[in-house]
């Protein structure tokens, strides 16, 4: 991926993700410098609940408000582990809380993750991570994440013995984790008060993606109507045509389904396709139907895509030889409907399904795929 279309993306993310303001949602101060830790009772990913009680003989306690689709966050990921173990044997507690609602999160806000914001997504990021901190989940009433104000994730609250909030901020001034930073304000913090000295700088700014609080859920109804106003076409092509298109002379990472209107496992799992291109919609990526309808089936092809708003790039194969279709689009392919291919730019095939996709797995293929991947890798 080009270095500067990620950069692109990535600040086309955070001003997307810092624009709620221009919607009149209005976030929660942070808890002030001076205030009394707000208790909680949030469920973890380990299947127990945790309450501030549960963190008592710590000597500091660390509040870290992250999430799953946040790049930023991610970025932050290895750090906070490694903070943890190199401050276990001091009596430093730190625990995570995702605050996000994975209600309010558009599909266009999820290019950036291979899992979203939910409790089951928070497990799979834990065990994939190697999380060795609690991690709790808050999006259900964001209750606790009201009394603390998280401003975006990850954003860090560090407790001392007695509970008193002495630091709020980032964990530290640096964003790639390949870099070194200027100046680690969380672990300053920490040490300051293991040393039972005043925190240097007890508040800084923090940077990433805005909390998805329950109030912008109607993000997802704005962006239903905007997707039905996009326009949905449908052109034919050639068997050459198709083997152009998969010999992918873009820059993208070409998804292309192949599937039919008399298909009825190519029907279910249509939509399925529509919510990854959503997803990776900024991302260099793209997706492809073909039909495999009867050229005068045009209308009924058509009026198909249209109830399924497939505003991106559709086809009808035009020629009665469908074998054609079958050695245009893979040779290995048996001819069963549905058919779907993840070609690389330059035309290699790095997946290929007969059948049902499991649209789980293939979102993490295409996020792995070197074309799409993490922020920082």
């Amino acid at each position: 991926m080009k270095k500067s279309f990620l950069v692109f993306s990535h600040l086309f993310l955070c001003m997307f993700c810092f624009s709620s303001f221009a919607f009149g949602f209005t976030d929660p101060g942070p808890l002030a410098i001076g205030s009394k830790a707000p208790d909680f009772n949030l469920p973890g990913i380990d299947g127990k609940n945790y309450t501030l009680k549960s963190f008592q003989d710590g000597n500091v306690l660390v509040i870290a408000f992250i999430c799953n689709h946040c790049p930023t966050s991610q970025a932050y990921e290895e750090r906070l582990i490694k903070l943890t173990g190199d401050y276990a044997d001091k009596g430093v507690k730190l625990v995570a809380i995702n605050p996000n609602n994975p209600g309010s999160l558009r599909y266009d806000e999820l290019g950036w993750s291979d899992v979203g914001d939910s409790f089951d997504d928070m497990k799979v990021r834990a065990r994939e991570r190697h999380f060795n901190f609690p991690y709790l989940y808050d999006g259900e009433t964001e209750i606790a994440s009201k009394q603390y104000g998280p401003v975006s994730t990850p954003h860090l609250f560090i407790f001392d013995k007695d509970r008193i909030l002495r630091y709020n901020g980032r964990v530290d001034d640096m964003e790639n984790p390949h870099k070194t930073p200027h100046s680690s304000d969380a672990r300053n913090a920490i040490d300051a008060l293991l040393n039972h000295k005043e925190v240097p700088v007890t508040v800084t700014k923090v940077f990433g993606c805005s909390i998805k609080w329950l109030e912008k859920k109607d993000w997802l109804d704005k962006a239903a109507i905007q997707w039905a106003k996009e326009p949905v076409t449908l052109d034919t092509i050639s068997a050459s045509g198709v083997a152009d298109l998969v010999k992918n002379s873009s820059d993208k990472l070409r998804l292309i389904n192949v599937w039919a209107t008399w298909c009825g496992p190519c029907v279910r799992e249509f939509s399925d396709f529509i919510t990854l291109g959503r997803i990776y919609k900024q991302r260099d990526f793209e997706f492809i139907s073909i039909s495999a309808d009867d050229p005068e089936k045009n209308d009924k092809a058509l009026k198909f895509l249209k109830n399924k708003q497939s505003s991106g790039t559709n086809y009808l194969f035009m020629e009665d030889d469908k074998y054609k279709l079958i050695e245009a689009i893979d040779p290995q392919w048996q001819g069963a409907l549905p058919y779907a291919i993840l070609v690389e730019p330059g035309g290699k095939i790095v997946y290929s399904k007969q059948g049902v996709i499991d649209p789980e797995e293939l979102r993490k293929i295409i996020f792995n795929d070197p074309f799409i991947g993490r922020l920082y890798k």
